[in-house]
């Protein structure tokens, strides 16, 4: 099967190192029927020429080449191109040399002679790896280009066409009205309309519909005067008219109760507010942005919601897609998390080829919220740079072995026999002993790891027979 290109359809580029011509061109034929573009060479000083000529990607090198000037051609290989793979080709009675490549910088290793399925293997891995580092590279350099609007990212289609929309509500003083699922971003949709808008320089000012009693909202959004109610010993102006030509974001409006509808109603129809015990009406110049991910429409019907509010807040509507429908956007988030922890921390991140792949393939019921979570967890846990499934939360854990129960018992094709079945007791003791193997048996940190309680480890342990 032939390989993704690399970065900007670039394609990757092999090149064989050896003096046989029969196991260079047989090495050319394999890199070629893999989407490969491969390039060969008999002598040391060629193979130079068409590294920098070419940039090769990766280098499969034959062993007499190497050692018949004392490993200089792979020294040399990692001072012209540091990111170049190399992979040692090499005969069985000399292993010892092979470890030497290993230590002195070769990424992978070949015993000769090898079959084509065992090249396609290394050549599939290591190119894979490779287009990851580059698109990593490239994410890292498009979000200093600062791609998105404010702290909005994203590259997707429904996100080009939300910031487009975005562009254009944020000049007006409509009310705009935010839908979509917890998690997806509303409030930072909010935000930037308001950045973005003529009263940029005004308050942002946020409230929670669904967090503050009935009497505090109504006090807090419309005011109130000095005695109106228990407590109140001076007046209060309340946040729409506090904003002035600012912004005021009612977070969760569904959760308003229908008197309250009523009096924000007036509020946005006549421009004024009457504070609470008050007689006299206030004007307001505030704009009024509303989000929720409950469905309106069907609280309307229900005569649960107003429907003259829902057609006032609802001048425009903007309806955030969930990420399960953008997944192409995930490696830009992940990049972002990644990134202003490693500034937080002082450490870098990266994400591992695995832990990324099934990242892509995670359902996200909660969203951008859930993603950004997960990551700041596994940074805080981590020990390294690279951030593993064992370091995720423990319900995308659970998806992902979940998945790869479900995909060893998928009957292999053109055939009716079944691979192998790991159950989920043995992918369990698998994930703790390898952990435990990571962190060198420190059980307090591998208990951290695997989200368990180390009296939970500790029993695992003794049923696995670990008792050091």
């Amino acid at each position: 099967m032939p390989l993704p290109m690399m970065q900007d359809s670039a394609p990757f580029h092999v090149l064989v190192a050896d003096r046989d011509p029969l196991i260079r061109r047989a090495c050319c034929d394999i890199a070629v029927s893999q989407g490969l573009v491969p390039h060969e060479t008999e002598l040391t000083e060629p193979a130079r020429g068409l590294l920098l000529a070419k940039g090769a990607d990766l280098v499969l090198v034959d062993e007499a080449i190497a050692t018949g000037e004392g490993f200089h051609l792979l020294e040399e290989l990692r001072q012209l191109r540091p990111d170049v793979a190399v992979v040692w080709m090499t005969s069985a009675s000399t292993v010892q040399l092979t470890l030497e490549a290993l230590r002195g910088g070769a990424s992978d290793y070949l015993v000769k002679p090898f079959s084509a399925e065992q090249l396609g293997a290394v050549l599939s891995r290591l190119a894979a790896k490779r287009s990851l580092e580059l698109a990593s590279r490239g994410l890292r350099e498009r979000l200093r280009n600062s791609c998105g609007m404010g702290n909005i990212l994203g590259q997707s289609s429904e996100m080009e066409r939300m910031f487009r929309i975005l562009a254009r509500v944020a000049q007006s003083a409509h009310p705009v009205l935010i839908l979509g699922e917890s998690g997806t971003g509303k409030e930072l949709v909010a935000r930037a309309i308001h950045s973005n808008g003529p009263g940029k320089s005004k308050p942002f000012v946020p409230v929670d519909c669904g967090s503050l009693a009935p009497t505090l909202i109504e006090s807090e959004l419309f005011g109130h005067v000095k005695g109106a109610f228990t407590g109140a010993h001076r007046p209060n102006d309340g946040l729409l008219v506090a904003a002035g030509g600012g912004t005021v974001f009612l977070d969760e409006v569904a959760e308003l109760p229908l008197d309250l509808q009523a009096k924000l109603l007036r509020a946005l129809q006549e421009k004024e507010v009457r504070p609470l015990g008050g007689s006299h009406a206030v004007p307001i110049q505030a704009r009024v942005l509303a989000a929720t991910h409950q469905d309106l429409n069907g609280m309307v019907e229900q005569g649960k919601f107003r429907r003259d509010l829902y057609y006032r807040l609802n001048v425009v509507k903007l309806t955030l897609p969930p990420l399960r429908e953008r997944k192409e956007d995930i490696p830009l988030l992940a990049a972002h998390f990644l990134e202003r922890n490693s500034r937080e921390m002082g450490r870098t991140f990266r994400l591992s080829a695995e832990t990324l792949s099934w990242l892509m393939e995670y359902s996200w019921p909660g969203n951008v919220r859930e993603l950004s979570n997960a990551i700041d967890r596994a940074c805080n846990l981590s020990s390294g740079e690279v951030i593993e499934m064992g370091e995720m939360t423990t319900s995308i854990r659970d998806s992902w072995m979940q998945a790869s129960a479900g995909r060893r018992t998928q009957p292999a094709e053109g055939a009716g026999a079944a691979f192998a079945v790991e159950t989920l007791a043995e992918m369990e003791k698998r994930a703790i002993l390898t952990t435990l193997d990571q962190v060198k048996g420190d059980k307090l940190l591998a208990a951290r790891l695997l989200d368990i309680g180390k009296t939970t480890l500790y029993r695992k342990l003794k049923e696995y027979g670990v008792t050091q």
